[in-house]
């Protein structure tokens, strides 16, 4: 069975990923959330250069706790891409790919293995979506409307159909919502 592509992220009430200056600090992490349990759905991980540079080898401080501390050593014992047209240098760590993303990709959901989590950033995600390559979309509302920020979608090329999958509110007033794609 061929693996999924999921976009898994968290999103403000009026669109946003993250605030104007970058900062994600509106971004409720909770145990109820089952992050942890999503992460071990997944083997693979796809990032942007920008947001491998910030989060891809980030290592938690003493002042986290220990659930956030199993989260990023989760994190960091899976498989990392990044899509970068300027950086190369592949590692134990991570492999760039540089071209061919349709390509890449396809051979990448054809791998055996777990579910891939797209981390993003903004313009990875762009390019994604107008490909098709996400077949599954969870997006964490959050209960915080910023006025402005990076916006989810933008650049958009084609509207975009999806399908309910299911719905979980959590008692910190975070909405998830679960779509599939519905490619043609």
């Amino acid at each position: 069975m061929e693996r999924k592509i999921i976009l898994d992220l968290a999103i403000t009430l009026d669109g946003f990923i993250e605030g104007k200056n970058g900062e994600v600090d509106w971004c409720i992490m909770d145990a109820e959330m089952g992050f942890i349990h999503f992460l071990n759905q997944i083997d693979t991980i796809l990032y942007g250069r920008k947001s491998y540079d910030l989060w891809g080898q980030f290592t938690p401080g003493i002042e986290q706790n220990d659930a956030e501390k199993e989260i990023w050593d989760l994190v960091h014992s899976k498989e990392k891409y990044v899509f970068s047209r300027t950086r190369k240098a592949t590692d134990d760590k991570v492999k760039f790919i540089n071209h061919h993303v349709v390509e890449e990709v396809n051979q990448l959901k054809n791998k055996p293995g777990k579910d891939i989590w797209l981390y993003g950033g903004a313009s990875l995600i762009t390019t994604f979506i107008n490909l098709g390559l996400v077949d599954e979309f969870r997006l964490s509302v959050h209960p915080v409307v910023l006025g402005e920020g990076k916006p989810l979608f933008i650049d958009m090329k084609q509207r975009l159909n999806l399908k309910l999958l299911d719905t979980r509110k959590f008692s910190s007033g975070v909405v998830q919502l679960i779509y599939r794609s519905n490619k043609k």
